[in-house]
């Protein structure tokens, strides 16, 4: 799994389709929905109609997510700020940066922007089955 993510990293690093789209508001779990910067399906030997979607996440100042999962596996990036993540009941800080890998389905409980005055930006890469969701809210 490891390599496979690696490879599909560097693959998509090397390609140059983009698609502008955004996460529908009603599974946006924080105020502004994430901006898809790329999906790109991949149909390679060995790899089988597989989506990768990346997605840059801004959360304003002190805001905090709702709970929800994600169904496939995520790897984030910090683009800039300090975000505090709740993942499966435990609490992780990330800053400028900083990248973590999640597995798929783990309930993110919150994630918060630590900062009370700037916005704080994720980069987000899901790679999954075509057309499977990256954000389910979770329900009350």
């Amino acid at each position: 799994m490891k390599k496979l993510s690696i490879s599909l990293f560097a693959l998509c690093a090397l390609l140059t389709t983009s698609v502008k789209a955004q996460v529908s508001a009603e599974a946006s779990p924080v105020k502004i929905p994430p901006q898809v910067i790329l999906k790109q399906l991949i149909q390679l030997s060995g790899i089988k109609e597989q989506e990768v979607t990346m997605a840059i996440i801004t959360y304003s100042p002190g805001e905090t997510s709702s709970a929800h999962r994600h169904p496939i596996p995520t790897f984030g990036y910090v683009l800039e700020g300090k975000i505090e993540s709740t993942f499966e009941g435990k609490v992780y800080h990330y800053k400028t940066g900083d990248a973590f890998f999640e597995e798929p389905n783990g309930l993110h409980s919150g994630t918060r922007n630590i900062s009370k005055d700037k916005p704080a930006k994720l980069l987000a890469f899901f790679v999954g089955d075509k057309n499977k969701p990256i954000i389910v809210p979770e329900k009350k």
